[in-house]
């Protein structure tokens, strides 16, 4: 009997992951491989001043460290990605490390093609076009190669894409190139021991919440799906733990396996609304993100109804009926203590037809499994509110 096979192209991106005990002090031979010598270091400004950063990194770097960066700042604004770069051509570098989570590495990232690329952010970003289609632009210079030393999980460590905000309009500028992907990630318990709880927890909840909608769409992609499923299920079982090392260590793989998944796969419209909410909220990213994935589910049943039986039956009290799956969602993350409604994080009622003018701009609104209009996404982000 012949069952037809729809065409699927699962492209991997080349990238080595270490992890465990000591991992850090594998640096040099990582940077040897890529024959760097000038590295500048991209941070935040407490982990700059930090014994972890002077006491391991900085023994480890040696004679390599051409500059430090220590002005990241939540969702990469502009001017701060624009100053990184201004660095890395100065110092002339070879190579950028980023220390630290999802800040640190979409702003290295970010930085690495600003300073490769002579053309300003905005005509270097995502745009639509004359037919209304979201189009990156080809961003033919070499970049350097960008290397990772994580202390919170967080599903950007692979990605291609580095999103910064213009903070004058508010206005998520995607700026996309393979080539700036990052060569090396290094989990070491010791800096995953150094973030805050509520930090990792948060960052943690990103990944919890890109591999449920990434499952949603993984569709005919065995291998995705394969990703998004360990990832979810790992993210699942230490989220619980963050206090502890190792189980941060485990957060930081599912956060790689959901990120390299959802790659393949696409997303959802939790993670479109999340990055417009984000930056007017009191909570990170991650959490706003999963806060909306049981009205985003909700909304997919009868379309992605494979993928959240697959979330179901992997969640704690999931199972049974895809319907209930929705209903599952609210209550795990309720077991978490996350908050549940979007008034609870300081946004406004107000504030919600703005967040869908931006939200339909977002790139990862092109890749959802049922698209929504203006109306549709209004009636989720009030259903939430």
């Amino acid at each position: 009997m012949e069952t037809a096979l729809p065409f699927v192209r699962h492209v991997g991106a080349p990238l080595r992951a270490l992890w465990g005990d000591d991992a850090i002090d594998r640096l040099p031979a990582e940077l040897d491989r890529l024959r760097a010598q000038r590295v500048v270091i991209v941070c935040g400004r407490t982990l700059a001043g930090s014994a972890e950063l002077n006491d391991l990194v900085r023994p480890v770097l040696g004679a390599r460290c051409a500059g430090i960066f220590a002005e990241v700042a939540p969702h990469s604004p502009v001017p701060s990605v624009m100053k990184a770069a201004d660095l890395l051509r100065e110092v002339e570098a070879d190579a950028v490390l980023a220390i630290g989570g999802g800040s640190a590495v979409v702003t290295a990232r970010a930085a690495s093609i600003l300073a490769a690329e002579s053309a300003d952010v905005g005509a270097l970003a995502t745009q639509r076009d004359a037919n209304g289609r979201m189009v990156s632009p080809r961003l033919s210079a070499p970049k350097i190669p960008n290397l990772v030393l994580a202390t919170t999980p967080t599903t950007a460590y692979a990605k291609a894409g580095a999103a910064v905000r213009d903070p004058a309009t508010g206005e998520r500028l995607a700026l996309f190139d393979p080539k700036a992907r990052a060569t090396a990630v290094i989990f070491d318990p010791r800096l995953a021991a150094t973030a805050p709880s509520g930090l990792v927890r948060g960052s943690a909840l990103n990944a919890f919440a890109m591999a449920v909608d990434g499952l949603q769409a993984a569709g005919a992609d065995p291998l995705a799906e394969a990703m998004l499923a360990q990832g979810l299920r790992d993210a699942i079982r230490f989220l619980p733990d963050v206090d502890d090392a190792a189980a941060r260590v485990r957060l930081m793989l599912a956060a790689l396996m959901t990120g390299i998944g959802s790659d393949a796969a696409g997303t959802g419209l939790a993670q479109a609304l999340s990055h417009a909410l984000g930056p007017i909220s009191t909570a990170a990213n991650g959490v706003i993100e999963a806060l909306l994935l049981p009205h985003t589910a909700a909304y997919n049943l009868g379309t992605t109804d494979a993928g959240l039986t697959r979330v179901g039956e992997l969640l704690p009290e999931g199972g049974g009926d895809v319907a209930e799956v929705p209903a599952a969602l609210r209550e795990y993350l309720r077991t978490l203590g996350s908050p549940m409604r979007l008034r609870d994080v300081g946004v406004e009622r107000s504030q919600l037809a703005d967040v869908v003018a931006h939200a339909g701009d977002d790139w990862a609104i092109t890749r959802v499994p049922r698209p929504a209009g203006p109306a549709e996404l209004t009636e989720i982000l009030a259903a939430a509110w």
